[in-house]
């Protein structure tokens, strides 16, 4: 590995603890679109950060990997010389990704849709969809979901608790001591 590969892979490490706002800025300098009030758990962006677009309102949680390049071309090198194959990555606005997943080239996942974790995408993803799996596919509607979350008795009001106050709730709700 050379020097200039290591400084990289110092240099992601060290964003990786970074703020929110200081990832944001990073990746926006490095050409990559995003939009929004997004909060950004990882920093597994692929070499083509340009190819990739984040609307409004996105999380994406951590380990979570957006790959812009399709490398099973190498397999062809003999027949297909210096080949390289790219496809572009579209979130949309008000969307949640989960912990682990990968999506892969040439994806587009509409508005307002929940990811579980570790699902692999490829391909489209309308709006309003909860998508899951390997491959990932949609299993609801997300009013489906909101629907779930809401009857949840395990849905609790912490959002905004201090943290001591947050533990306390919620070892009272779970009968911890």
């Amino acid at each position: 590995m050379n020097l200039r590969a290591i400084f990289y892979r110092l240099h992601i490490k060290l964003l990786e603890k970074a703020s929110n706002k200081t990832k944001i800025r990073y990746l926006r300098r490095i050409g990559m679109k995003i939009g929004e009030n997004c909060l950004i758990g990882t920093m597994k962006f692929s070499t083509e950060p340009y190819l990739i677009e984040i609307g409004d309102h996105v999380a994406i949680a951590n380990d979570t990997e957006i790959v812009t390049h399709d490398g099973g071309v190498w397999c062809f090198r003999d027949e297909i010389k210096n080949a390289d194959l790219f496809g572009k990555v579209k979130i949309g606005n008000n969307v949640f990704i989960g912990n682990n997943c990968t999506i892969l080239p040439n994806t587009t996942i509409g508005d307002n849709c929940i990811i579980g974790s570790g699902s692999v995408l490829r391909g489209k993803f309308p709006e309003n969809s909860v998508i899951v799996g390997n491959p990932a596919k949609k299993i609801m509607d997300i009013k489906v979901q909101r629907f779930l979350y809401k009857q949840n008795p395990d849905l609790l009001q912490t959002k905004h608790l201090p943290p001591a106050e947050k533990t306390r709730y919620i070892k009272n709700h779970f009968g911890i001591e």
